[in-house]
């Protein structure tokens, strides 16, 4: 295993974050944004445009700015060539606001890769239509969604 942890953020966060080389980083930015001004020390950087949308039916031809099986494949091939990578890598997936899109994507590496997910419970918003497409190329995956009653038993645990 060569990625051993999975982050997802904001965009905003991932803006003011020092560089890493050993972190690899996907940055989803909507269509009518520019692309996300990420620190250069970030060497392996996927970035990809795309709406945090649902179409209304899966029969419909998809819409401009959907994510779409070219997208997925784009994101199996890149965690491929982590994967690969000798040496090991955190992976920080970030959309606008690091909620849905980055956590969809998150929870697929995790599954994926078998690599932890950091805070992987407040991921219970993830965008179902990004973990379908994604999981068309690994059909004998599951991506285990985590419960919104996960994030708050952690919200309101005792802390040490």
């Amino acid at each position: 295993m060569t990625i051993s942890n999975v982050f997802y953020t904001s965009r905003k966060l991932a803006e003011s974050l020092e560089g890493n080389p050993y972190m690899a980083v996907i940055s989803i930015t909507d269509p009518t944004t520019q692309e996300a001004r990420l620190d250069p020390m970030f060497r392996h950087v996927l970035r990809l445009s795309f709406f945090d949308a649902v179409p209304a039916d899966e029969y419909m031809p998809a819409l401009p700015g959907l994510f779409d099986l070219g997208m997925a494949r784009r994101i199996d091939t890149f965690i491929g060539e982590l994967q690969a990578a000798p040496f090991e890598l955190s992976v920080m997936v970030h959309c606008e606001y690091g909620v849905s899109r980055s956590a969809a994507v998150a929870l697929f590496i995790e599954a994926l890769t078998g690599a932890p997910l950091k805070a992987r419970e407040f991921a219970y918003e993830a965008n179902q239509w990004v973990i379908d497409r994604l999981l068309l190329l690994h059909p004998q995956l599951t991506v285990d969604v985590p419960l919104p009653s996960a994030a708050h038993e952690r919200r309101h645990a005792i802390r040490a």
